[in-house]
């Protein structure tokens, strides 16, 4: 550091204009390409920079920190999950992880929405047929969907998300139900007009659609495993934008497949980019490739929030988005 500046390794291509602040602040070592680093790549950033900026897609787990070197004094995560680093292991070596919370919250509960919609509207069966040219004119019985207002919709998380979920979903007409490892204040659920249950599988055996927004930690792992698949009503629809290992994606499959249940819209998958093959060919799920989050607006900000970390850790204070433990 003979210029007195932090040494940073950003994993992957960011925005334009958050890679030339970067590097206006500190001494960056930018990705020529957008294809993810491998691990030797990223064991060689953790033995050589004093701050990593990962993604979600790059695991940094014990084996990987064990490698660090004792410069290494910051990972700043760009993105707001941080269940692909071991924060209990960078923390015992002093290390400070801090990520991008509530940036993206209005665009990922936008997406489900648009899910929720595209499945209960069979949109991309239409978009198919307009596609391939099949349409031949209206009919009566052509494209037969469902209503959503008047549908009870469960949330399976009520944070941030969760909760704009809800305020989106209620101008829609649906009835708002929710599961949360803590209630509500009072206050908090009269205004989203949301009905509280205490057990998810009271909830999920009457819910039209059931809407998952909770992080992926080891006690949400398949939550959402084939017991409690089995006990959605066949009507039923689920929509999934937050982490993929939250359901059981084999027994979602199965589901899917006999009938049991209606549909589901997916933009996270349990094995990250590979997606149960079945799950492709079945004209009642919806696929997104992780699209949530994907607005420019959106990506700027996250790193902004990471500029802000590292800088505010770089002049000798907190950061604000300092994470303090792995959420269990």
């Amino acid at each position: 550091m003979a210029s007195g500046r932090l040494s940073v390794v950003v994993t992957r291509r960011l925005p334009d204009v958050v890679e030339t602040r970067l590097m206006e602040l500190f001494d960056v070592k930018l990705r020529a390409d957008d294809t993810p680093m491998s691990r030797d790549e990223i064991a060689a950033a953790l033995r050589e920079a004093d701050v990593l900026i990962p993604t979600l897609n790059d695991r940094i787990d014990n084996s990987l920190i064990s490698q660090a070197g004792p410069q290494l004094r910051m990972i700043a995560n760009y993105g707001a999950g941080v269940d692909h680093i071991d924060v209990a292991t960078a923390r015992q070596r002093g290390i400070q992880v801090t990520n991008t919370p509530g940036v993206l919250t209005d665009d990922t509960a936008d997406m489900t929405m648009a899910l929720i919609l595209a499945v209960t509207r069979r949109i991309p069966e239409g978009l198919a047929a307009m596609q391939t040219g099949e349409w031949d004119g209206w009919a009566p019985t052509a494209f037969l969907g469902g209503r959503v207002a008047g549908r009870r919709l469960g949330i399976l998380g009520m944070g941030r998300i969760g909760q704009a979920v809800a305020r989106r979903a209620r101008a829609f007409g649906m009835q708002v139900h929710y599961h949360n490892r803590h209630r509500l204040r009072e206050e908090t659920e009269a205004a989203l007009e949301a009905t509280y249950w205490q057990s998810l599988d009271q909830m999920v055996a009457r819910m039209d659609v059931l809407s998952i927004n909770c992080p992926h930690t080891p006690s949400t792992f398949h939550l959402m495993n084939a017991r409690r698949l089995k006990l959605m009503k066949p009507s039923a629809v689920i929509v999934n934008t937050s982490r993929g290992e939250v359901i059981d994606e084999n027994a979602l499959t199965r589901q899917l497949k006999s009938g049991a249940l209606a549909g589901a819209g997916l933009d996270v998958y349990e094995h990250g980019s590979e997606a149960n093959p079945d799950l492709r060919a079945m004209p009642n799920v919806v696929m997104l490739p992780h699209m949530g989050s994907a607005t420019e607006e959106g990506r700027v900000e996250m790193g902004e929030k990471v500029i802000i970390n590292v800088k505010t850790f770089a002049d000798g204070h907190r950061p604000p988005d300092l994470v303090l433990q792995a959420l269990d």
